[in-house]
């Protein structure tokens, strides 16, 4: 795929990445890392290649940096951040109840699908369907940084389209997820 594939604006649909402009300055997602500023393309030479690639740093504690290859960052997954009116519907998606296997080997392999297609609705059902999961019985130590990596990294997505601390986004995590309690 082009550069320029990779930057055209399509609109986002629940289930699908939005590719949105990966352009110098603004924010994107980069799969199991979270919210990432994208920084100049860079030319590499690996091999006897030439390789074109997004320098993206981490917009979480830690800052660290990834280079994702030009040609492959969407089907490695990165995508622009969800838009702010879109985040009242992903709090909605952590309301509904999510059917998770009996078999853990199962439950596992879903979440890791889930987990990695990059979706913020998928990573909204893995803390759903873990959470109302770990209020039944102990989660296992698996289970659990899944749960927990999942949530870290919604709440940052939250917390950088709504332009608010991680801790007020964690409440509105947590506000949905007692809502769907209730039901």
């Amino acid at each position: 795929m082009s550069a320029r594939g990779l930057t055209e604006s399509l609109a986002p649909v629940r289930r699908s990445r939005s590719r949105g402009s990966l352009t110098t300055g603004r924010k994107a997602i980069y799969p199991g890392q979270g919210p990432c500023r994208i920084g100049q393309i860079v030319k590499r030479v690996i091999g006897d290649t030439v390789m074109m690639f997004y320098h993206l740093t981490l917009l979480d504690d830690y800052h660290g940096d990834l280079f994702v290859p030009v040609e492959k960052a969407w089907a490695i997954g990165v995508r622009s951040l969800i838009k702010k009116s879109e985040v009242p519907g992903l709090l909605a998606h952590l309301q509904k109840t999510v059917k998770t296997s009996d078999n853990w080997k199962q439950r596992a392999a879903d979440n890791l699908k889930r987990f990695n297609s990059g979706s913020p609705y998928d990573l909204a059902e893995v803390v759903a369907s873990l959470t109302a999961l770990g209020a039944t019985r102990s989660l296992t130590f698996d289970e659990s940084g899944t749960l927990d990596k999942a949530r870290r990294l919604l709440i940052c997505e939250i917390s950088e389209v709504m332009g608010e601390t991680r801790t007020a986004a964690e409440e509105q995590v947590n506000q949905a997820l007692r809502a769907s309690k209730r039901k």
